[in-house]
């Protein structure tokens, strides 16, 4: 009965305003969810379906590399992909981030199949916590959540932890950005991944300053191979 309540009630406010497309505000069509169909096929995709060798592998320039690295969009100043990083890492719309982990995960699963179909557990990269509490969530996560939903494997938030609470990296070089995430991050349970293949996922990669850290700390735990994915790739 609360069920079919709260359904009648969804139904009546979408009658009157109706959900629009985050990008271009049209209204959405049966089955669409956030984004319109015409705006999903026109943001900018990254391009690496199926490529091992693509620029991510080698963002990650100091300590382990990953097994293997791939992005799923590019990152472009102004772009419609920037606009939905903005609304889930800022604008509080998580459900958007686990979609688009969702979409990605279930268009690259054929063609990367080492990435994907050998991890064994997904990782975000974490916040601080002083940084989580004041966001409520972390949006890396809730884009490994999405992917989870498709691949089927556990995503672990307790495998490793953010100790210092840095400054944001936007408008900082690419020495700085690698000076201002060195040792923030270390194993805090390491029986969580030894042995196992994980896939460390984050929602943009730049310099890959962040992910090297958190792949360096991850691959010192004995037997632990590491993967890398990002949402999004700022790519010149």
């Amino acid at each position: 009965m609360r069920k079919w309540i709260g359904k009648a009630i969804t139904d009546l406010l979408n009658l009157f305003y109706p959900p629009v497309c985050l990008l271009c505000g049209s209204a959405l069509a049966n089955g669409e969810k956030q984004l319109c169909a015409r705006c999903v096929c026109g943001l900018s995709y990254a391009g690496f379906r199926g490529v091992s060798d693509n620029p991510v592998a080698y963002l990650p320039v100091a300590g382990e590399k990953p097994v293997s690295a791939t992005a799923y969009y590019r990152f472009e100043q102004g772009g419609g992909v920037q606009r939905l990083i903005h609304a889930v890492k800022y604008l509080g719309n998580k459900e958007l981030g686990y979609l688009l982990g969702r979409w990605a995960a279930l268009d690259l699963l054929a063609s990367d199949e080492d990435l994907f179909r050998k991890a064994q557990l997904l990782v975000p990269v974490p916040l601080h916590p002083r940084k989580y509490r004041k966001r409520g969530y972390n949006q890396s996560e809730w884009i490994a959540r999405g992917m989870a939903s498709v691949l089927n494997i556990p995503v672990c938030t307790a495998a490793i932890q953010r100790n210092v609470m840095t400054e944001s990296q936007t408008g900082k070089t690419a020495y700085n950005r690698w000076a201002n995430v060195a040792d923030v991050f270390s194993v805090s349970d390491p029986a969580q991944i030894m042995g196992k293949y994980v896939l460390l996922v984050d929602d943009v990669i730049t310099t890959g300053a962040t992910a090297g850290s958190c792949i360096n700390v991850l691959s010192s735990v004995e037997g632990t191979q590491v993967g890398f994915f990002a949402l999004s790739a700022a790519l010149p």
